[in-house]
This record gives structure tokens, C-alpha cells and sequence, in this order.
């Protein structure tokens, strides 16, 4: 079944094309060019604060290098979001290394401080310190940076920010995706940006970029024959990809002001509707809303919402899963208050893409109003 009105959808700025037909001019048709680094460069500039990116095939992709460079091995420990997407969690486990999960807080969704202590003081205590703290800025809300920074930084465990969802989301001023160690980004086609797939890692310096770039094509050494030393990934953006985002870079404040004002318009609307709420941005925090989401009074309204949208072809999805809920997870570790369980049966994301028309809000509002 084709739905009228999607979730969140590519939007193309029409700039990407110039990019696209240079990359074929020039034959740079490979994973490497003037693309991905005029790309990289854009991204750069745009996150400020000593940035240096590596532009990869994909978030996930970004995640795993995050965590090698990060020092995590097989046996390992790493702490999880819970409320997440799995990508932010698999490559975790494709090190053979162990997640452990953490519940959320309240008004951000994402990892709760005090659960994350006292996560990491019993991981301790059993002998088992974790290697990363992988934290999520979930649909562009940022997380409690400053209070995740100091446990960080009291039992010296490096944070691995999941910045997939938040390019363009600042925490006191300070671009997401340059607070962490290591810094993940993705620009999966239903992302704010795209470049139909692919990823980034932002590091701190110049040498870790190149560490990164290193392992991800195939960390072949610098010799004139095929020599490697180490285990690397076939993990860089092509050329062709690289170009699609350069075009996309020059709409981003665009796209951020049109999902903000998709997100308002919605507030503005449903607030006075009977047991739906809205996730708030505190002083410290601007959020790209990423996602429009929504909080009804229980898993069976959020049911009928749902279902209603469906039946008129308009997509609606319930927030993620826990992690801690997911069949292929159960068997680990998790520090688990109930938070996400219960955002997971009432939350609901609408249709949120910076292309949806006021006719195509209007929809949406009126279906759920009836």
C-alpha cells in the first residue's frame, strides 16, 4: 500500500545535480574525490569547534569506527540507550562486546543521568568498567550533556555520541554532534539530510580522522604493494553519494526551520485535544524536530490515532522500541525504570518531512481531531 503522506520522506534542494554531473564529468565514480572532501569540509564549517569528519557509508558504519577507536574489544561492556533505534546498539555486538542498557528520563526521552551512574557503579563493582557510553539524541531532542560529561569524566569513560537524528539540534549553543569523543552521523534518506545513505564520524582531531579514514577503506598500509596489519572496513562514502549531500548542505538551515515550524504547527493545533502532549525543549536545548512526536493517554488511544491515519493513507509510527524489549537484546544487562516502556505504548511520531505542505498538516490535524 502507497501512502499519500509518508512519515518522512527525501527532499531534494535541486543543487544536488551540479554535483552529481561533475562527479561523472571528472570520472570520479569511486569512493574517494573532490566531493567527499568538498563534503566533509561543508560539514566541517558547519559543526565548528575543532570538527574533523569523515564521511562514511553510513551511520552505523560510524558507530562501529566510534567504538574501535574508543578501545572496545570482545568481552567488553559498552552502555546503551535504551530508547533508541537498533543501529545505534549492533555495532556493539559485531565487536563482541556486551550492551548494557539504560532507561530514559522523563523530559528529554533520552538517557537518564542517575540510571547511567548507577549503571556504571555496578558494572564496577562486578569487575566489569564499561569501554563507552553510546548517548542518543533522540528525534533531535539533545540529551543532558553536562551531566552525562562528568560522570564520563569521573570514571573516565569516553562518550560516543549518537548525533544520527540531531544534525542541526544545539545543546547551550553548541552544535550536536560535536559534544561527544567521537560523534556519529547519518543521512539515511529519511533523515533531515541525505545523501540516500551514508553516515559521518566527527572526531576531535586530525589525527583520529585519519585513523578513521584508514580503517574504512580497508586499512591497507602505506606500502606499494597490498599490505594490512590491521582488520579495516569497506566503510567510505563514494563520490557520486558525497555529492548528493554537498547540494543538500546548502538547504540544512532550510530543512531545520521547516521541521521546527511542522512541529509548532502541530502544537499549535492539538494542544487543546484532549490527552496529547508534546515533548518541550528546556533552556540548555534546541531541537531540529527531527520528528514531530506526540504523547497520547495510553497505548489504545495511540492505537486509534494510528490506525485512523492508516486507513487515510497517512503513515504514523510509535516511537522506538526499547532496545531492552527487543527479542535479540533480552539476555542482556539493563538498568530499567519503566520510562521508555511506558513512551513506547503512548508516543506516536506524525508525518514530519520539511516537503509536507500546510494542506498535508491540515490532514493530519483534522484526522486525528475527528
Amino acid at each position: 500500500m502507497a501512502y499519500k503522506i509518508w512519515l518522512s520522506t527525501p527532499h531534494m534542494g535541486g543543487e544536488e545535480m551540479k554535483y552529481i554531473n561533475s562527479a561523472f564529468e571528472e570520472n570520479w565514480v569511486a569512493p574517494l574525490g573532490p566531493n567527499v572532501n568538498g563534503f566533509e569540509k561543508d560539514l566541517e564549517n558547519f559543526l565548528g569547534d575543532d570538527s574533523f569528519v569523515a564521511a562514511l557509508s553510513s551511520g552505523t558504519a560510524a558507530l562501529h569506527l566510534s567504538l574501535i577507536l574508543a578501545g572496545v574489544e570482545a568481552g567488553d561492556e559498552v552502555i546503551c540507550q535504551s530508547m533508541t533505534f537498533s543501529a545505534s546498539v549492533n555495532p556493539v555486538t559485531y565487536l563482541g562486546a556486551k550492551p548494557v542498557f539504560v532507561d530514559s528520563e522523563k523530559d528529554s526521552w533520552n538517557i537518564s543521568p542517575e540510571l547511567l551512574e548507577e549503571a556504571v557503579k555496578d558494572r564496577i563493582s562486578k569487575g566489569k568498567k564499561p569501554k563507552a557510553i553510546v548517548a542518543v539524541h533522540l528525534y533531535g531532542m539533545p540529551f543532558d550533556f553536562d551531566s552525562i560529561k562528568e560522570i564520563s569524566k569521573r570514571y573516565e569513560i569516553p562518550i560516543v555520541e549518537d548525533a544520527a537524528e540531531a544534525l542541526g539540534s544545539e545543546y547551550k549553543g553548541r552544535k550536536c554532534g560535536t559534544l561527544g569523543d567521537f560523534s556519529v552521523l547519518s543521512f539515511n534518506g529519511n533523515k533531515i539530510i541525505t545523501t540516500s545513505g551514508g553516515g559521518a564520524l566527527r572526531v576531535g582531531t586530525e589525527e583520529l580522522k585519519k585513523k578513521a579514514v584508514f580503517l574504512a577503506t580497508q586499512a591497507r598500509d602505506d606500502a606499494p604493494y597490498y599490505q594490512h596489519s590491521e582488520i579495516g572496513y569497506n566503510y567510505r562514502m563514494s563520490n557520486i553519494t558525497a555529492g548528493i549531500g554537498r547540494g543538500q548542505m546548502e538547504v540544512l538551515n532550510d530543512r531545520i526551520i521547516a521541521r521546527r515550524n511542522n512541529f509548532e504547527y502541530y502544537r499549535q493545533n492539538l494542544s487543546d485535544v484532549a490527552g496529547i502532549k508534546f515533548p518541550t525543549e528546556n533552556q540548555d536545548s534546541f531541537s531540529n524536530r527531527w520528528l514531530s512526536c506526540i504523547l497520547t493517554e495510553s497505548q489504545e488511544k495511540r492505537e486509534e490515532i494510528r490506525l485512523k491515519l492508516l486507513k487515510s493513507e497517512i503513515e504514523s509510527r510509535p516511537l522506538w522500541k526499547p532496545m531492552h524489549l527487543q527479542p535479540v537484546f533480552k539476555n542482556y544487562q539493563g538498568y530499567i525504570s519503566g520510562v521508555s516502556e511506558d513512551l513506547f505504548n503512548r508516543g506516536l511520531c506524525l508525518p514530519s518531512g520539511s516537503n509536507l505542505s500546510r494542506e498535508n498538516l491540515d490532514c493530519v490535524i483534522e484526522k486525528i481531531k475527528c
